[in-house]
Formats: structure tokens, C-alpha cells, sequence
């Protein structure tokens, strides 16, 4: 399988100074994406944080003087630039915060990263996304259950997202692949030193059918910090987190918080009361997760949409209950409005017959995409 060429940085944009600078603060080591805001906040662009006095820079909350001397020298380091070419020569796309392509739910977080580097293609569809994360030490359960809700969600029109690490984070993204659909793997290193080496493989596979992505520059190292502020993007990018397996202090427990923080739903996945894998998901569904016996349970969960996502087959979805619909509910949703439609009219509209309208009527009111109303009328929600 052939790797996807990503699309090569416009020319405007790679000679941009603002762009340049948008690329050198996000390869100051110390700078994340909180202290970024904060120097934002202050200084107005990266250009001015550049151009500010090393005692204005330390003058910020969080930042020290050793790191706002750093700062204070940067303006004309050659950085950046190396960074944009890098980025062109190994089709790496630069995605910066605000642009349209960068992901529209990520967006909504409080720390959202400033740039992404992207290999691959992110699309659209990808606002339909589920993270499946949990253990690295799964268990033959965890990864049999994280590879078929992996393929289930991939089936059903999801892009499944997850951080490519061993164990459960690996047997998802397999599964979406499995199934012919699309993943995004986030990096806690560069998109150019994949960790863990041994899933090089499976990440060139992830860019020919979805993206793999990271906030830290290219070569970044696989450093500690780094995934903790990776499991955001994670969350961020998604509807909903599941949480296969987890120990009681596992990073996927982490994820599941930053989720339940973004308002963004939380899933978990019961197992054997004396497996120490399972103890996170049970603290999790003591604490309020929605307890996963299939992926009906996920489904069925997620109401409407933040906005009107296009499907990688064209069709206009305002709730992913409408990507489970069969081709006679989907018929007779579409010849019902966004204002009240008279039931004769979807009849005449689908060319069905009456019983079938009533009792498909029926099966999208219970889904929730359609309300009756007096006079016979129903309207989509």
C-alpha cells in the first residue's frame, strides 16, 4: 500500500512571516499550549511575543527567566524555517489553529493546540470521531473488544481515534483499518519519529487511510510529559472516549477525565471483578461512564451535532443516529423538514406506502431524529 503524498504548504503560507512565527513558538521546548495562550493573551501574536523584552516575556504567569531569555532570542532563529522545509519535503501539512482545516471539535477545547503536523489527510467526516483508548498491558479480552468496536464503529461511519501506543490504543486502530474506515493516531512524539518503533508499519498504514498527527515538532522525542497532553487531542478530536481496559493509574483514566472536562461523552468497558485491567473501567462506570455491552451502547448515546457533518459519501448528517439508518429511514427523513411536515406529505414525498411511513416514523422518533406534532404533522429535531 502506497503512502498518501499529503498536499505541500502553500507558498504564502510558507513564506509568511506570521506563519514562520506560528511554527517557531510552537518549537520552543517549554512552550505548551497553555503557556502559548498566555503569551498570546499578553503579547498579541507570536510576532509580538518575539519582539517583547526578555523582563516583559518573564513578566507572564508560568513563565520563569531562564525560558523568557530563550524566548527573547528567537526572533531570527533559523528554526522555524528548517522545521517548513522538513515539513515539505516529507509531505508533512502544517495545520495552524483557526485554519479550515484544522478540527472544528478540537477547536472547542480550553487549551487547544496552536499547530498541528499532520501526515495524511484530515477531512470533515472526521468530526464524527470516537476515541478507544486503554491499557498497553491489555489482556487477549481488551484487545479482542478494542479491535471489534474499532471495526463496529468503523462500519457504522466513524473515524476512530486513539494515541497508537501498544496494547488496546493498537488493536483499535487495526480494527478500523480492518474494517475499511478511517483512523487518526495522535503522537506524544513527531510525526517523523513514530514511537513506538514497532508500530511504523501500522502507522503508514493509518496515513494511507486517515492521518497521524502531533503537536510537537517533527522529531520530537517520545518524552513523558508529552503524553498526558496528547491524551487531550485525543478526547478533543472525539464525540465520546471508551476506555476498554485500564489499571487503577492508567493514562486512559487520564483521557477519560480530560473528556468528561470538555463535556464530551464517557464510555467504559465492564470485565472480571478480580482482573486488575478492569478496575479503571469500574471506577469509571461507578463514577458515571456509560456502561458498553456492544456498540449499540455507543451509538445510541450521541445526540445531535455541534454542526451538519458532509459523510465521506456526500450525505448531510445531523446525528450520527442517522449514520445507522437503512435506506427506506433514510427516504422518508429526508422528505421531512426543518419545518412541520404533514405525514401525507411523506408518503406522497417517499412514493411509500402509508404503513411503511408510519411504522419508519416511528423507528426516528424513538431515535430521536424526528418529533410528532398536533395535525399530524412531524418535524426533524
Amino acid at each position: 500500500m502506497s503512502e498518501k503524498v499529503a498536499q505541500p504548504l502553500a507558498a504564502s503560507d510558507a513564506l509568511s512571516d506570521s506563519f514562520r512565527d506560528h511554527v517557531r513558538l510552537a518549537c520552543v521546548p517549554g512552550v505548551g499550549s497553555r503557556l502559548r495562550q498566555l503569551l498570546l493573551e499578553r503579547f498579541g501574536t507570536p510576532a509580538g511575543v518575539f519582539a517583547a523584552r526578555a523582563d516583559e516575556i518573564a513578566s507572564v504567569s508560568r513563565v520563569g527567566r531562564k525560558l523568557a531569555n530563550v524566548i527573547s532570542t528567537l526572533s531570527d532563529d533559523p528554526t522555524a524555517d528548517q522545521v517548513i522545509e522538513m515539513c515539505r519535503k516529507r509531505s508533512v501539512r502544517i495545520v495552524l489553529a483557526g485554519s479550515a482545516d484544522y478540527p472544528n471539535l478540537l477547536s472547542q477545547i480550553s487549551d487547544p493546540p496552536g499547530l498541528l503536523f499532520v501526515r495524511g489527510d484530515l477531512l470533515p467526516c472526521d468530526a464524527l470521531a470516537v476515541a478507544i483508548v486503554g491499557a498497553r498491558h491489555a489482556t487477549s479480552y481488551g484487545l479482542k473488544i478494542a479491535e471489534q468496536l474499532g471495526s463496529s464503529l468503523a462500519r457504522a461511519g466513524y473515524t476512530v481515534i486513539s494515541g497508537l501506543a501498544r496494547g488496546i490504543d493498537a488493536a483499535a486502530h487495526r480494527g478500523a483499518l480492518a474494517a475499511g474506515g478511517r483512523t487518526i493516531a495522535v503522537l506524544g512524539s513527531g510525526v517523523l519519529n513514530i514511537y513506538p518503533p514497532e508500530h511504523a508499519e501500522l502507522a503508514h498504514e493509518i496515513i494511507c487511510r486517515g492521518a497521524v498527527i502531533s503537536e510537537a515538532p517533527p522529531l520530537g522525542q517520545p518524552l513523558p510529559g508529552a503524553f498526558p497532553q496528547r491524551n487531550r487531542i485525543v478526547s478533543g478530536m472525539s464525540l465520546g472516549t471508551v476506555v476498554v481496559q485500564a489499571s487503577e493509574r492508567s493514562g486512559a483514566l487520564i483521557t477519560a477525565r480530560l473528556a468528561t472536562e470538555q463535556g464530551r461523552e464517557v464510555f467504559a468497558v465492564p470485565g472480571a471483578i478480580d482482573c486488575r485491567m478492569s478496575r479503571g473501567c469500574h471506577q469509571l462506570l461507578r463514577d458515571g461512564a456509560t456502561l458498553v455491552g456492544s456498540v449499540d451502547d455507543i451509538l445510541e448515546e450521541f445526540g445531535p451535532l455541534f454542526e451538519t457533518i458532509t459523510t465521506p459519501d456526500g450525505r448531510s448528517v445531523k446525528s450520527p443516529a442517522e449514520l445507522q439508518l437503512s435506506d427506506m429511514e433514510r427516504l422518508v427523513l429526508d422528505t421531512i423538514g426543518s419545518e412541520p411536515t404533514v405525514v401525507d406529505a411523506v408518503i406522497e414525498g417517499s412514493g411509500l406506502a402509508a404503513s411503511q411511513v408510519l411504522s419508519t416514523i416511528g423507528v426516528l422518533e424513538m431515535r430521536r431524529l424526528i418529533r410528532r406534532l398536533a395535525g399530524s404533522c412531524v418535524v426533524r429535531v
